[in-house]
């Protein structure tokens, strides 16, 4: 079996990665080859590297796709993108890497396809912000795709595709909308959802972290490890009963920004819980009332999807995950 992941060098893509080191045969059979591509080089865990290759690309560049498609993968992982703060201030580059890179993807498999029978799975790394307000109190699977960022409606007419070229038989697609990933490990990134991982991940270290938002926002949460394992079903699981409707919302928490902090606090203490200081930021704070609050996956779930019950939850696995099991 042949993998792909393009966007290895990315959190999630790191420990998708990592996962497949750990657990031999996670993706349904044995990986004789493993292509990691990213704008940035991407790490390979030392028993992969018999059988990887890293690649350094632009996905939107011409012939990169083409290039990528070449070994006729099984398994495509799509997690590459400009993110949600990014694409919205930089319009110009959020189209070229998260519409017209990922179109020529999918038209380089069509291409291949063409030549010699060609059908591989690909996972494509959607997101909530497919939708816009004004929104219900829980999100139900018939509910609108109309986005109000950049980033959302690349996102958005991405799955119209995906869905198109899966119903074509040109691959069997599956497109994940992730919920916000928390707590992300590292250094704060360009997303507008920084701050939801910002505020946990900076204390749990001893360190000060800023809060641009109220305390009464709501959002839905996932973890990492959990984002690990929806793209690990989703490479896995049999298509048939997901039916033309190619894009799952995946499971997750929905919960206040308070209701995190006040996690924290049962975790990891009042002093960690002081290190956050207050700024509002009238920008995300914009961006966010943009983004629905609470969904009904039980689509998802009724396919396989698992996340997180409780915030609790999510802090402790950052901290067997990522600090070793201890706080600062």
């Amino acid at each position: 079996m042949h993998v792909l992941v393009i966007g290895a060098a990315g959190m999630v893509g790191r420990k998708l990665v990592e996962k497949i080191a750990a657990t031999p045969g996670i993706l349904g059979g044995e990986i004789m080859r493993l292509t990691l591509a990213d704008a940035f080089a991407p790490q390979v865990p030392a028993s992969l590297a018999p059988i990887a290759k890293t690649l350094t690309v632009d996905l939107a560049a011409p012939g990169t796709a083409a290039m990528l498609i070449e070994g006729r993968p099984d398994i495509i992982i799509h997690l590459a993108a400009i993110v949600s703060g990014e694409a919205e201030a930089d319009f110009d580059k959020g189209y070229a890497v998260n519409l017209d890179g990922t179109r020529m993807l999918f038209e380089a498999i069509r291409q291949e396809g063409l030549r010699e029978p060609y059908l591989p799975r690909l996972v494509f790394a959607s997101s909530i912000a497919v939708f816009g307000a004004p929104f219900h109190d829980v999100i139900e699977e018939e509910f609108f795709t109309t986005p109000l960022t950049s980033y959302g409606t690349q996102k958005a007419i991405t799955e119209l595709l995906l869905a198109d070229y899966s119903r074509r038989g040109i691959f069997d697609g599956v497109g994940i909308r992730l919920p916000t990933i928390c707590i992300r490990p590292g250094t704060p990134n360009k997303a507008a959802s920084g701050f939801f991982s910002n505020i946990l991940r900076e204390p749990l270290s001893g360190k000060q972290a800023v809060l641009p938002v109220s305390e009464d926002v709501r959002h839905w949460f996932a973890s990492p490890r959990s984002a690990v394992g929806f793209f690990v079903h989703a490479a896995t699981m049999e298509t048939g009963p997901i039916g033309p409707r190619r894009n799952l919302t995946m499971p997750g928490l929905s919960a206040l920004v308070g209701e995190e902090i006040e996690a924290l606090r049962r975790v990891a203490g009042n002093k960690a819980v002081t290190l956050i200081r207050r700024e509002p930021d009238a920008g995300i704070a914009k961006i966010v009332a943009g983004w629905p609050t609470n969904f009904d996956a039980s689509r998802a779930e009724g396919l396989g999807f698992k996340a997180e019950t409780t915030f609790d939850e999510i802090i402790r696995i950052h901290i067997e995950d990522e600090l070793g099991g201890r706080m600062a």
